[in-house]
């Protein structure tokens, strides 16, 4: 218990401690996390009497010694003290957790021997857990009795946390609990800029609030956690929250809310309602600038035909499907960035990037090609600029003297928006399409995708996607549509979210009038798989983390749909390689061996995609990935950038 005090840092909550045993001295030391936040740096310095500078030149060597060789001097380590809710009885206790580092490949002896010395320095009346650090250490445990090795997993870990950071900062709100959708609904219409919301799931349609406190575990890439990101609002996940607000009787109070990685909670504040609550945020005068679009006459076109420079014509969702086409087809000079880049101490990342594909000393780029050639796909479909929206829209009198109206309504900041919207959305969806369009629909899907069964419309607009605006789930996309007539209704249902109320405030917010956004549409093949989900090619739970990428897994594709379930999460390191199963979600068990080597190989597609598509030459934009896969293939079915 000594070790923590004065030595420890603090992460997600937790109080850790960095841990060297050294076998050649039958020594443990306990690092001081503020004067030495590398192992091997320590080690170097303290133990081997080796400069920083040195260690930092030689430190893949020395890392091939500290993490990979099986007679190695040094283990390392991180002890972490949890506290812990008995389900049962309420009660908690504390409880040690001891885990190597991610990429360490200890055999189960050496784990055992490792959680046995440093059992032998700690106080007996706390348990000490190992956690495995990846699924290869995972394995290894299996031949081990849960007595001779007290092991706990971590995910199980993960689905017992108390709190969550999933974005942090400080924000001062109304705080407003809903314990239900039913009573969140009920006060929908009230809900302000400034409040706080606080819910066991919150919903997907959202407007833009101050805060977010999740009072059950959620995914860090749910719909609305990535709206909370983008818009830089505190969010973390709190148990127990509820029960801190009635004690203290917060409900409806203006509070200091704040998301702090080192603190071990959310902390919430009483305070005084500010002058400011009756003004509008600083963010309105924040303006997303779009491009000029264009609604001219642009042809239906296939999306192996379109480049990333025509989102303007047929929407950013389109454009980047037909570059992913592309890069597919043709390679890309920038597929190496992310690894080219300096990441002290390392020169670049290279030599692990040729590790990951199988080529430590061959043609990476032709090693990455072959990747992307073997495993990768993007479904067929065409993408309907949009002109052919405009044409529809021009083609019914009713339909613009609705624009009119409610062009007219935002302007004055009229309480008919929203009426208004509705009133729109209906007549688009009623309205009958020209026969000359639903000819150039007609034709364009039997040139390009006779033969497919089911497809998938999407929505397209020049409104999302974006750097600074993800729009994340605030307009329609239509799975499982078989029929001529069901196809032409999606594309109406499509156009019809770029007027729901939703979408129109949210856009309003981010200083994008409705003048300036157009709605092109995706119509893809629907591909059949074994699992699909999302990958973001950063860690939310850590954003100085360049190593891992994020993964949600549905073991049913249906469920990536439908958002019903909880997915599994995992995070995939793309440096060294190897995974951590984070969450299970509602899933009975973890993903099989084969399941698990395909979910890196897309970790490693991530990063040369997003050496690709990044805006500058630092290669650090992370982007948003949505897949399906079997064991052969990955699918991907969009790809868009994810806001840190």
């Amino acid at each position: 218990m000594t070790a923590f005090n004065g030595l420890s840092g603090s992460l997600g909550g937790y109080a850790f401690v960095k841990v060297v045993v050294d076998r050649e001295n039958s020594t443990i030391h306990f690092l001081n996390n503020a004067r030495h936040s590398f192992h091997a740096i320590y080690i170097g310095e303290e133990i081997l009497g080796i400069s920083k500078d040195r260690m930092g030149a030689r430190i893949d060597e020395f890392n091939q010694q500290f993490y990979h060789d099986a007679d190695r001097r040094f283990y390392l380590g991180i002890l972490a003290l949890h506290t812990r809710q008995d389900d049962e009885t309420g009660q908690e206790w504390r409880v040690f957790s001891l885990e190597t580092v991610e990429v360490d490949t200890m055999s189960a002896d050496m784990i055992t021997y490792f959680h046995g010395f440093v059992r032998a320095h700690l106080d007996d009346a706390l348990p000490l857990l190992f956690k495995p650090a990846n699924h290869l250490q995972e394995r290894a445990i299996l031949e081990l009795s849960p007595t001779a090795l007290p092991r706990i997993l971590a995910h199980e870990l993960f689905s017992s946390s108390q709190f969550v950071p999933l974005n942090s900062g400080v924000t001062t709100g109304r705080l407003r609990a809903f314990r239900d959708e039913a009573e969140y609904r009920a006060a929908a219409g009230t809900l302000e800029w400034h409040d706080i919301i606080v819910m066991h799931r919150v919903p997907d349609d959202i407007p833009r609030l101050a805060g977010i406190i999740n009072a059950h575990h959620t995914t860090p890439l749910s719909h609305t956690n990535v709206l909370a990101t983008g818009w830089q609002i505190p969010n973390a996940i709190q148990i127990g929250v509820f029960d801190l607000i009635e004690r203290e009787s917060l409900n409806g109070q203006w509070v200091e809310y704040e998301v702090d990685d080192g603190n071990p909670t959310v902390s919430l504040r009483l305070v005084d309602e500010p002058a400011s609550a009756n003004q509008r945020p600083a963010w309105y005068a924040q303006r997303i600038v779009l491009d000029e679009p264009e609604s001219e006459h642009t042809p239906i076109a296939a999306l192996n035909e379109l480049r990333h420079r025509d989102h303007h014509r047929y929407g950013t969702k389109a454009a980047n499907l037909g570059e992913l086409h592309y890069v597919l087809a043709n390679g890309s000079q920038r597929l190496l960035g992310f690894f080219q880049v300096p990441r002290p101490p390392r020169e670049n990342l290279l030599p692990y990037l040729g590790k990951l594909l199988g080529t430590p000393d061959g043609d990476l780029m032709s090693a990455a090609r072959k990747l992307l050639d073997e495993r990768v796909r993007v479904p067929r479909g065409i993408a309907l600029p949009f002109s052919v929206q405009q044409r529809f829209l021009e083609s019914s009198p009713r339909i613009q003297q609705a624009i009119g109206k409610l062009k007219m309504a935002l302007e004055l900041n009229a309480r008919e928006v929203e009426p208004l919207c509705v009133e729109l959305q209906q007549l688009i969806r009623g309205a009958r399409m020209p026969a000359d369009l639903v000819s150039e629909i007609d034709n364009a899907l039997i040139a390009q995708l006779a033969g497919v069964r089911a497809f998938v419309v999407r929505s397209s607009s020049n409104a999302e996607d974006l750097a600074g605006f993800s729009a994340a789930g605030i307009y329609e996309s239509i799975n499982h549509v078989t029929t001529a007539e069901k196809i032409l209704t999606s594309i109406k249902e499509v156009w019809a979210s770029l007027v729901s109320v939703r979408s129109v405030r949210l856009r309003e917010q981010a200083g994008i009038s409705l003048d300036e956004c157009f709605m092109g549409v995706v119509i893809q093949e629907q591909v059949a798989a074994d699992f699909g989900g999302v990958l973001v090619t950063s860690n939310p739970l850590n954003r100085n983390d360049f190593r891992n990428v994020y993964v949600n897994v549905s073991p049913q594709v249906t469920d990536v749909v439908d958002g019903s379930k909880q997915p599994m999460q995992y995070l995939y390191n793309t440096v060294e390689g190897g995974g951590r199963t984070m969450s299970l979600g509602d899933a009975k068990e973890d993903l099989g061996e084969r399941a698990k080597e395909q979910l890196q190989r897309l970790a490693v597609t991530g990063r040369l995609l997003q050496s690709h598509f990044s805006p500058d030459y630092t290669f650090d934009s992370p982007v948003d990935i949505e897949w399906l896969a079997d064991e052969d293939r990955i699918h991907i079915v969009q790809l868009r950038p994810y806001s840190v």
